[in-house]
């Protein structure tokens, strides 16, 4: 029993210091540290939320050199932050696939670059799903662990050594992971455009109850009331006036904002 959990100790331990030199600290002025990963050559993914708008940002690298890498793009929608500098260390690994109960390691970078580690266990697995800001998340991935807020933006590896994703923090700090194929999917519009393009409309809205006189011919029981409207934005033009509820956007039910965000996204633009 020694030997193998030493044998578990030392695989460990070869995985985080074969990542070691991929991991950066990032250091955005008076916000919260956090961490970003070599996912290619020249190419460091973080976690958006949290960045400052500054197009050059402070990192520390794992020999405690500090530099500037330069901002390339973000996407509050998916988390994925983007900033490009020529880090010479090992890239993020091939991805792997996530299963309810495996093992899961999860990096980080210390304030001085260095790399940090924790076990987690891979609590559940689920179907794509929209995240509030409208982004399409390729599937639900969510950790047994606590993730300290410095070690978010950085890798998530499976037992094998691949690559899971990056790791976030979800609401009431559950630990999730933006899975690779997300980051993988919305680099390449970060690196060309600076942003993933999604749809507009130029509207606030409020979700309501449906009265019940008129849900049978709606088909809900919920919409969205119109509270405001952004001057001369396409609801407006197109006639949509305060108090308006809305209940479909290009043929699919409305019934509350994320039904919106992912009738706005990237792929229907």
């Amino acid at each position: 029993m020694h030997d193998a959990l030493l044998t578990i100790s030392d695989m460990l331990s070869a995985r985080v210091a074969g990542a070691g030199a991929g991991l950066v600290s990032v250091h955005p002025g008076s916000r919260a540290q956090r961490t970003a990963t070599l996912w290619r050559p020249g190419v460091l993914v973080t976690s958006e939320q949290g960045l400052p708008p500054e197009a050059a940002v402070p990192i520390i690298l794992a020999g405690g050199m500090r530099a500037r890498a330069q901002l390339a793009g973000r996407d509050p929608g998916t988390n994925v932050a983007v900033l490009r500098f020529d880090l010479d260390g090992p890239v993020a690994p091939e991805a792997g696939e996530p299963q309810v109960g495996a093992l899961a390691l999860m990096l980080g970078a210390a304030t001085d670059g260095s790399p940090t580690a924790r076990l987690a266990m891979v609590h559940r697995v689920g179907p794509a799903w929209e995240s509030a800001g409208g982004g399409r998340i390729d599937q639900l991935i969510s950790l047994d662990a606590r993730l300290s807020g410095r070690d978010e933006g950085g890798p998530i590896l499976d037992a094998a050594g691949g690559l899971l994703g990056m790791s976030t923090l979800g609401p009431r700090r559950r630990v999730l992971v933006i899975p690779a194929v997300t980051v993988n999917r919305v680099l390449a519009p970060l690196l060309a455009d600076g942003q993933v393009t999604r749809g507009w409309l130029g509207l606030g809205l409020q979700p309501v109850s449906i009265p019940a006189l008129w849900q049978p011919a709606a088909g809900l029981d919920s919409g969205l009331m119109v509270i405001s409207l952004t001057p001369d934005g396409p609801a407006e033009e197109a006639g949509v006036l305060p108090g308006d509820i809305l209940m479909e956007v290009d043929g699919a039910a409305a019934p509350n904002t994320r039904a919106v965000a992912r009738a706005l996204n990237g792929n229907s633009v």
